[in-house]
């Protein structure tokens, strides 16, 4: 039975000790949204809850409907500026930190906002991919996202509305008689294939060479943290349970339960912006 800490004090030792415990095989890391939301990134499920005020883009939906992509680019087109100003918090640092001392062997993430990154964690294998990148549904190639942004800018002059919050996927919530006028551009390389933010989107399978990479370095560690993810979905929590099967130990940082909990050796519900920058320390 795991044990369940709600003091960050007790929390921080206890994961020292797990830490530890690992030996020289390392611990990997599994990060999800909850990490970046003291970042201004909303999570789906947790205390921001996204998804219980809008249905995220549908895969099916995106390749199939031009009506709905154009929709998706158009809210995206104003939700990428926030999402590109972003800047990592004391949680994404400290992993950065942990990783750098060797108390962590590797990073996989279900984030796509590049933080890790940003923060200095090396090799971050991206789960979902990345919202920093497009890719074209007919030729596959991918380009920076920031070149999109610009083109988009320069096919809209004048689009544009006072954005509050975005969504977890790099949209906003708009009317949709507000996005009437946007025009969107198609890849450059090929002339006309419709473009992707070079993601894992609801309802998308996840590559299954990431996937199985994911697999091998959770084999190859000592020790399996996850930090900021409700496991709900089985994208996340598959590595749980294949450390699980491989008696491999696994810790999770999350504030209010995970799917995974009744897998894990240790449960610390506190904030990662305590705990993180404390483990460091």
């Amino acid at each position: 039975m795991a044990q369940e800490i709600d003091d960050v004090d007790e929390g921080v030792e206890r994961l020292r000790r797990f830490l530890h415990a690992a030996g020289p095989l390392g611990t990997i890391t599994l990060s999800g949204a909850g990490l970046s939301t003291e970042s201004g990134i909303p999570d789906y499920r947790g205390p921001s809850g996204a998804l219980r005020r809008h249905a995220p883009m549908n895969y099916h939906a995106f390749v199939t409907d031009a009506a709905a992509r154009h929709r998706y680019w158009a809210r995206s087109y104003l939700g990428w500026p926030q999402i590109a100003r972003a800047r990592p918090n004391a949680g994404h640092r400290a992993v950065a930190a942990l990783q750098e001392a060797g108390a962590l062997s590797g990073v996989i993430t279900q984030n796509v906002d590049g933080l890790h990154q940003e923060a200095g964690a090396r090799d971050v294998l991206e789960l979902h991919g990345g919202l920093d990148r497009t890719v074209c549904l007919d030729c596959g190639h991918r380009a920076s996202r920031r070149e999109l942004h610009e083109r988009l800018r320069a096919a809209n002059p004048g689009f544009g509305a006072a954005v509050d919050e975005v969504n977890p996927d790099g949209d906003v919530e708009m009317p949709d008689a507000e996005l009437v006028g946007f025009r969107m551009v198609d890849c450059r390389p090929c002339g006309g294939g419709p473009l992707k933010p070079d993601v894992v989107f609801f309802g998308e399978n996840v590559p299954k060479d990431r996937v199985e990479r994911c697999y091998q370095l959770v084999e190859a560690a000592g020790a399996v943290l996850v930090l900021g993810s409700s496991l709900t979905v089985l994208s996340g929590f598959r590595f749980v349970r294949h450390a699980a099967r491989h008696a491999i130990p696994v810790a999770i940082v999350n504030q209010g339960a995970t799917r995974g909990d009744p897998l894990a050796a240790l449960c610390v519900d506190a904030a990662l912006g305590q705990v993180l920058p404390a483990l460091v320390g």
